[in-house]
């Protein structure tokens, strides 16, 4: 599968846009900005960055506790909707690339949620981690989430599976490709009769190597957690949340 590096953008539109807002309620925002909090050690005065913060769910919430926040995103449609979203709360929204970032010891913390960490192979992967470490001032903390560990994604992995969000079927069909560690996803969404199809592509890793570029770009791991933050990271976890502080 052949994919413009940028395909993200294109692919949150529409059908799937909608599907995944129905995947993220409320309710789990907060409880997600609740241990975002706790993992950051963030305190009124915290300034976060939240890089790729898509349409800003959890920096708004963020915002909405006090927190100041900047959101980094390079869909300008997300950014106009977490701006709008934001309004009147003590939020920054740039325009602009994960992996060009150009402030310097500015921040108390910063995040990556989400399935955006997956969409880089290994040298943007590297590359995106020295340029958050450059953001973050000493001893800050920097809390990566992401599926596609290869722990987490490889066991169970199916060829093809059926989802269903509100009135949205959607079956993902996968193709790993061992040589170079990539996940392609085929979505195809349902709804109303109508159907739509949209290709991703994502990098599986080990929890070695992720942990191993993080030291690399001068960010010491301190805790490996599983999705939910309850608990250590295990062999079979849904997903891996990796907390490291700027050394």
């Amino acid at each position: 599968m052949e994919l413009n590096p940028k395909w993200q953008v294109d692919f949150f539109r529409g059908v799937a846009l909608d599907f995944w807002r129905l995947a993220t309620p409320v309710e789990q925002i907060r409880s997600e900005v609740e241990f975002l909090q706790r993992l950051l050690r963030a305190t009124e005065s915290s300034h976060l960055l939240d890089v790729p913060c898509g349409n800003g769910r959890h920096s708004v919430e963020l915002a909405g506790r006090g927190h100041r926040v900047t959101g980094v995103d390079l869909s300008e449609e997300f950014i106009e909707e977490a701006r709008n979203a934001g309004a009147g709360l003590p939020a920054r929204w740039v325009c602009g690339d994960m992996l060009d970032l150009p402030w310097q010891s500015e921040f108390d913390g910063a995040f990556c949620f989400g399935n955006s960490f997956g969409y880089l192979d290994s040298d943007n992967a590297r590359r995106f981690l020295k340029a958050v470490a450059a953001t973050l001032k000493p001893g800050a903390r920097f809390v990566v989430q992401t599926g596609m560990a290869a722990e987490s994604v490889l066991p169970g992995l199916l060829q093809k599976r059926w989802h269903k969000m509100g009135d949205i079927h959607v079956m993902s069909e996968n193709q790993y490709h061992p040589r170079e560690g990539r996940l392609d996803i085929q979505y195809t969404f349902i709804r109303d009769g109508v159907t739509e199809t949209r290709p991703s592509s994502s990098y599986v890793l080990t929890v070695n190597e992720i942990c191993r570029m993080h030291s690399e770009a001068g960010l010491e791991p301190v805790e490996l957690l599983g999705y939910d933050a309850t608990g250590p990271f295990q062999l079979g976890s849904t997903g891996l949340i990796l907390v490291s502080a700027k050394s």
